[in-house]
């Protein structure tokens, strides 16, 4: 996977691809199959995915609201890559790309900097000054420019519900995973860069790996059974982490907590990506240290329980 800027020179072997266009916050099983659909229409060319960064949303919130994404940019581009994307082309969506015309667009981001071959949107495709830009409006300009356009229908699960980002949020803050891998097509995972703590794990048998969530939603505070992986290692390790607050030991700022099965070594300034397999119980405050450490035991032999059968 390459990654580049809309506002640069792309690359002779990055121009001609096949791409599909969006926000992408989650890549769920909705977004997945425009990247599919962008791949059926050229198979002979290359897949990229453009996206925009941060996700238009996101960039119209209050400054004061908590983050919603789904997806750092480095996790929704190692997706894309998951799915077959070889490029990512990020769109920086800023005033000055909030308040481009639908046509500007069109001629001066798309046919100016990214040269794609063919386009693929799914069906409320939105962009431009005052969201004035839809897929029809793509459609009749990209055959005066020079290229196709594929406009993907809304894609429904098992119930005949639509996939969406908003179901992926309520799910994570319901603590319902199961839902959450379901539409997503695997594990939500967040990641973030380790951090010294209290270092009070280590001293009661269960030493954690904690870090803060960057730009990242703040999944239901409780315990979760995870795999990880530290960045740079192709081995991912079975772990049971707390989101939370840790009510017992002291209010604190949300922090994730990883205790990593079968690991050995320092993880101090590393980055770890944290996939969340499956919610646990939610947390809570104990009457005492000894009750806590006997609840962590409890739940690092449910979460290794239910770790055993991932592969």
């Amino acid at each position: 996977m390459q990654s580049f800027s809309a506002r640069t020179e792309v690359p002779e072997q990055a121009q001609g691809a096949t791409m599909a266009l969006g926000a992408f916050d989650g890549l769920h099983l909705g977004h997945v199959a425009v990247l599919r659909a962008a791949q059926e229409a050229r198979p002979d060319r290359l897949l990229a995915v453009a996206a925009f960064e941060p996700p238009p949303k996101c960039y119209f919130a209050a400054p004061e609201s908590p983050s919603f994404r789904l997806n750092t940019p480095r996790l929704r581009a190692e997706r894309a890559a998951d799915v077959g994307a070889e490029f990512m082309f990020e769109i920086p969506f800023d005033a000055a790309m909030a308040g481009m015309a639908a046509a500007d667009f069109i001629r001066d981001i798309l046919v100016g900097h990214l040269k794609p071959c063919h386009v693929t949107v799914g069906h409320d495709f939105r962009f431009g000054c005052d969201r004035r830009g839809d897929g029809a409006m793509l459609r009749a300009m990209g055959e005066d420019l020079g290229f196709g356009v594929t406009i993907v229908e809304p894609v429904l699960d098992h119930s005949g519900i639509r996939y969406s980002s908003t179901r992926v949020r309520e799910a994570l803050k319901a603590g319902h995973l199961a839902m959450v891998t379901t539409l997503l097509g695997r594990p939500w995972r967040v990641e973030g860069m380790v951090i010294h703590g209290e270092k009070r794990g280590r001293t009661i048998g269960f030493p954690t790996a904690n870090f803060h969530l960057e730009d990242q939603l703040a999944p239901r505070f409780g315990v979760y059974a995870v795999r990880v992986n530290v960045l740079g290692d192709p081995k991912w390790y079975s772990g049971v982490a707390n989101f939370g607050r840790t009510p017992t030991t002291g209010l604190r700022q949300p922090l994730f907590e990883v205790n990593l099965f079968d690991f050995e070594g320092d993880l101090y300034g590393k980055r770890l990506e944290v996939g969340l397999h499956a919610f646990l119980r939610p947390e809570m405050k104990f009457p005492s240290l000894d009750d806590l450490v006997s609840q962590i035991g409890r739940d690092a032999d449910e979460a290794a329980q239910i770790l055993s059968v991932v592969a």
